[in-house]
């Protein structure tokens, strides 16, 4: 009763999410501190006549409240001093909401990368790119890293692709692009193919692509409010291009789902929209932790990725990386252990709170 196309799938495997007893849990990238309490006056503003109603297909004041964030605050939760301003105002008809990154990548992988040509990403980096792949039967070229885990820029170019998917900073790599290696990378690039960046972590980078918009037509930039927004458990993505590409991508949508943004979604998003410096503080503080955790990890003898995200990328010299990842559960503490090839001696750490991450590196030291 197995149709042969489900057969073929290999679908993507979350964090475990375990009970058998309380864990801190960091493991999945998850923010540690609540969504503004804003958000959640929104929320319960929400009547029950309203729920009875289906929402806003194309989630109009949602896509202007993103608009209006991006715009005002040069495209990023907490920017750096050198993050220079839009050169253009961001206009609702350039965004795109979906139910979470996840559904609004799905979305992308369907409506610009054929069948006859791979599209390309780098060995390393988000492990639903494969999944999309598989799904809709495009063929998948996984460009190796450098030996110093940075994109092979020069060989994601030489590939004859559909088209370039490009997570900066990259997962679980924790390392990041200058928008002027993508803006090099796009001025090689094909003009009538698109090139996506997913910016899941860029608000933990203090830089974004989003200024290239102006330029290049073809870039599509993808984000999420999973992260910097405290919305894991609310689900909300969004795109930012051309209005050309997110016409696409509304097709797509309809032809699969008219709502997948929900009534109470819709509201949430727009109060977090409108209550950036909630975030924009949250943000400096997952920063700062990261920061002190990655240094004293080093100090401690440990080899640490240099992070631009919410997590870290570990490993101890003489442990492998699943040593480590059953160690630390041992003591109450989930963290991602990869079972991959050059990622192998490695664990992902996402940034909790301060106690948290004290606590984290009493264990940590004591391997």
């Amino acid at each position: 009763m197995i149709s042969k196309r489900l057969q073929q799938l290999n679908p993507y495997k979350p964090g475990e999410q375990p009970d058998d007893r309380q864990y801190i849990k960091l493991n999945a990238n998850e923010n540690p501190y609540p969504a503004s309490p804003k958000v959640i006056k929104a929320v319960r503003a929400v009547t029950a006549d309203k729920l009875a109603l289906y929402p806003d297909p194309d989630s109009v004041d949602l896509k202007k409240a993103i608009a209006r964030m991006l715009t005002e605050n040069r495209g990023l939760l907490a920017p750096a001093d050198d993050q220079p301003e839009l050169p253009f105002p961001i206009t609702d008809d350039m965004i795109f909401c979906g139910n979470g990154s996840d559904e609004v990548l799905s979305f992308v992988f369907y409506a610009f990368f054929d069948d006859d040509k791979p599209v390309v990403i780098p060995e390393h980096t988000y492990s639903f790119y494969p999944v999309y792949a598989g799904y809709y039967q495009i063929p998948l070229k996984k460009v190796p890293l450098n030996a110093d885990f940075s994109i092979n820029k020069e060989q994601m170019l030489a590939e004859d692709a559909s088209g370039i998917v490009l997570a900066n900073p990259n997962a679980p790599i924790a390392s990041s692009l200058s928008s002027v290696e993508i803006k090099q990378m796009l001025d090689a690039y094909p003009k009538d193919k698109v090139f996506v960046v997913d910016e899941a972590y860029a608000d933990f980078s203090g830089h974004t692509v989003l200024p290239l918009l102006a330029e290049y037509k073809n870039l599509l930039v993808v984000r999420t409010f999973s992260k910097s927004m405290s919305f894991a458990g609310m689900r909300l993505g969004y795109a930012v291009g051309n209005p050309e590409l997110i016409k696409a991508l509304t097709t797509a949508k309809n032809s699969f789902n008219h709502f997948p943004v929900d009534r109470i979604c819709q509201a949430a998003g727009i109060a977090s929209c409108q209550n950036f410096d909630w975030y924009k503080k949250n943000c400096q503080k997952i920063m700062a932790t990261r920061d002190f955790f990655q240094s004293e990890l080093q100090k401690a003898g440990w080899t640490v990725l240099p992070s631009q995200t919410n997590f870290v990328l570990a490993g101890k010299p003489g442990r492998t990386g699943k040593e480590v990842y059953e160690a630390i559960k041992k003591e109450g503490i989930l963290v991602r252990y990869f079972d991959i090839d050059t990622i192998r001696d490695y664990v992902r750490i996402s940034i909790g709170t301060d106690k948290q991450m004290k606590q984290l590196l009493d264990i940590m030291k004591q391997l």
